[in-house]
Protein backbone atom coordinates (compact mmCIF):
# COMPACT_ATOMS: atom_id res chain seq x y z
CA UNK A 1 0.00 0.00 0.00
CA UNK A 2 1.05 3.35 -0.49
CA UNK A 3 2.18 5.86 1.79
CA UNK A 4 -0.73 9.00 1.85
CA UNK A 5 0.76 12.34 1.02
CA UNK A 6 0.81 13.76 4.47
CA UNK A 7 2.21 11.12 6.06
CA UNK A 8 5.30 11.13 4.06
CA UNK A 9 5.17 15.06 4.65
CA UNK A 10 4.41 14.30 8.54
CA UNK A 11 7.33 12.10 8.59
CA UNK A 12 9.55 14.29 7.26
CA UNK A 13 9.41 16.78 10.13
CA UNK A 14 9.06 14.23 12.75
CA UNK A 15 12.52 13.98 12.94
CA UNK A 16 14.14 16.65 15.42
CA UNK A 17 17.14 17.14 13.03
CA UNK A 18 14.94 17.68 10.13
CA UNK A 19 12.47 19.81 12.05
CA UNK A 20 15.42 22.03 13.58
CA UNK A 21 16.81 23.02 10.13
CA UNK A 22 13.41 24.37 8.55
CA UNK A 23 13.10 26.84 11.60
CA UNK A 24 16.42 27.85 11.27
CA UNK A 25 15.35 28.59 7.17
CA UNK A 26 12.53 30.82 8.68
CA UNK A 27 14.67 33.31 8.46
CA UNK A 28 14.45 33.10 4.47
CA UNK A 29 18.10 33.21 3.94
CA UNK A 30 19.76 30.76 1.83
CA UNK A 31 22.20 28.86 5.00
CA UNK A 32 24.91 26.31 3.52
CA UNK A 33 24.90 22.76 4.34
CA UNK A 34 27.88 23.17 6.79
CA UNK A 35 26.12 26.33 8.68
CA UNK A 36 23.12 24.09 9.05
CA UNK A 37 24.95 21.04 10.39
CA UNK A 38 26.39 23.42 12.74
CA UNK A 39 23.47 25.40 13.67
CA UNK A 40 21.40 21.97 14.63
CA UNK A 41 24.72 20.01 15.94
CA UNK A 42 25.24 17.52 13.95
CA UNK A 43 28.07 16.17 11.56
CA UNK A 44 28.10 17.13 8.14
CA UNK A 45 27.44 13.63 6.83
CA UNK A 46 24.29 13.75 8.75
CA UNK A 47 23.23 17.19 7.92
CA UNK A 48 24.05 15.95 4.32
CA UNK A 49 21.18 13.28 4.15
CA UNK A 50 18.91 14.75 6.15
CA UNK A 51 19.01 18.06 3.56
CA UNK A 52 18.72 15.41 0.74
CA UNK A 53 15.37 13.92 1.98
CA UNK A 54 14.27 17.27 2.65
CA UNK A 55 15.08 17.99 -0.77
CA UNK A 56 13.35 15.27 -2.34
CA UNK A 57 10.46 15.54 -0.39
CA UNK A 58 9.41 19.08 -1.56
CA UNK A 59 10.42 21.00 1.37
CA UNK A 60 13.32 22.58 0.56
CA UNK A 61 15.10 23.88 -2.35
CA UNK A 62 18.87 23.86 -3.18
CA UNK A 63 21.33 25.71 -5.35
CA UNK A 64 25.04 24.85 -5.75
CA UNK A 65 27.66 27.46 -6.20
CA UNK A 66 31.18 25.92 -7.05
CA UNK A 67 32.14 23.38 -4.06
CA UNK A 68 28.86 24.88 -1.59
CA UNK A 69 25.43 23.60 -1.50
CA UNK A 70 23.02 26.07 -0.50
CA UNK A 71 19.40 24.94 0.90
CA UNK A 72 16.57 27.20 1.20
CA UNK A 73 12.80 26.51 2.25
CA UNK A 74 10.89 25.84 -1.45
CA UNK A 75 8.59 29.12 -1.03
CA UNK A 76 6.02 31.06 1.53
CA UNK A 77 3.78 28.13 1.54
CA UNK A 78 6.43 25.91 3.25
CA UNK A 79 7.72 28.85 5.36
CA UNK A 80 3.72 28.68 6.00
CA UNK A 81 3.08 25.30 6.80
CA UNK A 82 6.50 25.57 9.18
CA UNK A 83 5.49 28.22 11.25
CA UNK A 84 1.91 26.91 11.59
CA UNK A 85 2.87 23.64 12.58
CA UNK A 86 5.72 24.82 15.18
CA UNK A 87 2.91 27.39 16.98
CA UNK A 88 0.05 24.25 16.84
CA UNK A 89 2.65 21.82 18.56
CA UNK A 90 3.74 24.65 21.07
CA UNK A 91 2.32 24.12 24.54
CA UNK A 92 0.08 27.21 25.63
CA UNK A 93 2.36 28.94 28.23
CA UNK A 94 5.02 27.00 28.22
CA UNK A 95 8.53 27.31 26.15
CA UNK A 96 11.40 25.18 25.69
CA UNK A 97 14.07 25.14 28.19
CA UNK A 98 17.26 27.37 27.01
CA UNK A 99 20.57 25.75 26.45
CA UNK A 100 22.82 28.27 27.75
CA UNK A 101 22.87 32.00 27.82
CA UNK A 102 23.32 32.91 24.51
CA UNK A 103 20.12 30.64 23.65
CA UNK A 104 18.19 32.29 26.07
CA UNK A 105 19.40 36.02 24.80
CA UNK A 106 18.63 34.54 21.23
CA UNK A 107 15.00 33.55 22.03
CA UNK A 108 14.70 36.44 24.09
CA UNK A 109 15.48 38.40 21.25
CA UNK A 110 13.59 36.58 18.49
CA UNK A 111 10.34 36.67 20.52
CA UNK A 112 10.47 40.31 20.78
CA UNK A 113 10.71 40.82 16.91
CA UNK A 114 11.72 38.45 14.03
CA UNK A 115 11.83 37.30 10.50
CA UNK A 116 9.30 34.61 9.71
CA UNK A 117 10.65 33.89 6.52
CA UNK A 118 10.18 37.47 4.43
CA UNK A 119 7.99 39.06 6.75
CA UNK A 120 7.53 39.84 10.75
CA UNK A 121 6.97 38.19 13.83
CA UNK A 122 7.40 38.15 17.48
CA UNK A 123 5.70 41.05 19.34
CA UNK A 124 6.55 43.61 16.98
CA UNK A 125 4.66 41.37 14.16
CA UNK A 126 1.30 40.72 16.71
CA UNK A 127 1.34 44.78 17.40
CA UNK A 128 1.71 45.85 13.92
CA UNK A 129 -1.14 43.62 12.79
CA UNK A 130 -3.45 44.81 15.56
CA UNK A 131 -2.46 48.35 14.60
CA UNK A 132 -3.16 47.67 11.02
CA UNK A 133 -6.59 46.36 11.95
CA UNK A 134 -7.55 48.94 14.49
CA UNK A 135 -6.51 51.78 11.72
CA UNK A 136 -8.69 50.28 9.00
CA UNK A 137 -5.84 49.90 7.09
CA UNK A 138 -6.54 45.64 6.97
CA UNK A 139 -10.29 44.80 7.27
CA UNK A 140 -11.66 41.59 8.37
CA UNK A 141 -15.52 41.46 7.27
CA UNK A 142 -15.21 38.55 5.72
CA UNK A 143 -11.70 37.19 5.06
CA UNK A 144 -8.27 40.02 5.54
CA UNK A 145 -8.42 42.42 2.64
CA UNK A 146 -6.54 45.40 2.67
CA UNK A 147 -8.65 48.48 2.38
CA UNK A 148 -8.74 51.55 -0.46
CA UNK A 149 -7.78 53.98 2.26
CA UNK A 150 -5.26 51.35 3.98
CA UNK A 151 -3.53 50.97 0.19
CA UNK A 152 -3.36 54.78 0.13
CA UNK A 153 -2.49 55.27 3.22
CA UNK A 154 0.47 52.65 3.49
CA UNK A 155 2.16 54.35 -0.46
CA UNK A 156 2.00 57.99 1.24
CA UNK A 157 4.85 56.17 4.17
CA UNK A 158 6.61 54.17 1.69
CA UNK A 159 4.88 51.09 1.22
CA UNK A 160 3.93 50.41 -2.38
CA UNK A 161 2.24 46.91 -2.74
CA UNK A 162 1.37 46.58 -6.47
CA UNK A 163 5.01 46.11 -7.30
CA UNK A 164 5.50 43.55 -4.24
CA UNK A 165 2.91 40.98 -6.19
CA UNK A 166 4.31 37.91 -7.29
CA UNK A 167 2.30 35.27 -9.10
CA UNK A 168 -0.78 34.19 -6.95
CA UNK A 169 0.50 35.35 -3.54
CA UNK A 170 -2.47 36.60 -1.50
CA UNK A 171 -2.48 40.55 -0.83
CA UNK A 172 -2.62 39.98 3.03
CA UNK A 173 -3.23 36.62 4.96
CA UNK A 174 -3.22 35.39 8.99
CA UNK A 175 0.23 33.62 10.17
CA UNK A 176 0.15 32.39 13.74
CA UNK A 177 2.85 33.85 16.12
CA UNK A 178 4.48 30.38 17.45
CA UNK A 179 5.97 32.52 20.38
CA UNK A 180 2.59 34.97 20.59
CA UNK A 181 -0.08 32.38 20.13
CA UNK A 182 -1.65 35.38 18.59
CA UNK A 183 -1.87 36.23 14.45
CA UNK A 184 0.85 38.57 12.27
CA UNK A 185 0.46 39.19 8.72
CA UNK A 186 1.66 37.36 5.91
CA UNK A 187 1.43 37.71 2.26
CA UNK A 188 2.78 40.91 -0.24
CA UNK A 189 1.14 43.21 2.65
CA UNK A 190 3.64 41.61 5.21
CA UNK A 191 6.66 41.53 2.64
CA UNK A 192 6.10 44.86 1.49
CA UNK A 193 5.99 46.15 4.90
CA UNK A 194 9.19 43.88 6.30
CA UNK A 195 11.04 45.10 3.24
CA UNK A 196 10.51 48.71 4.13
CA UNK A 197 11.22 48.36 8.04
CA UNK A 198 14.44 46.87 7.18
CA UNK A 199 15.58 49.13 4.26
CA UNK A 200 14.47 52.83 5.93
CA UNK A 201 16.50 51.40 9.34
CA UNK A 202 13.87 51.18 11.32
CA UNK A 203 14.95 47.27 12.08
CA UNK A 204 18.54 45.77 11.99
CA UNK A 205 19.02 42.12 12.04
CA UNK A 206 20.79 41.05 15.10
CA UNK A 207 23.75 38.35 14.46
CA UNK A 208 22.98 35.94 12.11
CA UNK A 209 19.61 34.61 13.47
CA UNK A 210 16.21 35.42 12.90
CA UNK A 211 15.66 38.39 15.13
CA UNK A 212 15.85 41.97 14.45
CA UNK A 213 16.20 44.80 16.31
CA UNK A 214 14.17 47.63 16.51
CA UNK A 215 16.74 51.12 15.72
CA UNK A 216 16.04 54.33 17.68
CA UNK A 217 14.46 55.78 14.79
CA UNK A 218 12.42 53.05 13.93
CA UNK A 219 11.06 53.22 17.40
CA UNK A 220 9.45 56.81 16.92
CA UNK A 221 8.67 56.53 13.35
CA UNK A 222 6.83 53.19 14.56
CA UNK A 223 5.14 54.60 17.19
CA UNK A 224 4.26 57.76 15.23
CA UNK A 225 3.11 55.92 12.32
CA UNK A 226 1.69 52.79 14.13
CA UNK A 227 0.75 53.61 17.64
CA UNK A 228 3.55 51.05 18.81
CA UNK A 229 5.40 50.90 21.62
CA UNK A 230 8.40 49.21 21.80
CA UNK A 231 9.38 47.85 24.83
Amino acid sequence: MSVPPLARLAGLLADPTRAAICLALLDGRAWTAGELAHHVGVVASTASEQLSRLVAGGLLAEERQGRHRYLRLAGPGTAALVEDMAAFAAEPGAAPVPRNLRDSVRRSAEARARTCYDHLAGRLGVALADSLLARGVVADDTGLTVTAPGRAWLARIGIDLDPARRGSRPMVRSCLDWTERRPHLAGVLGTALRAHAVDTGWLEPVGTGRALRVTPPGAGALYDLFGVTVD
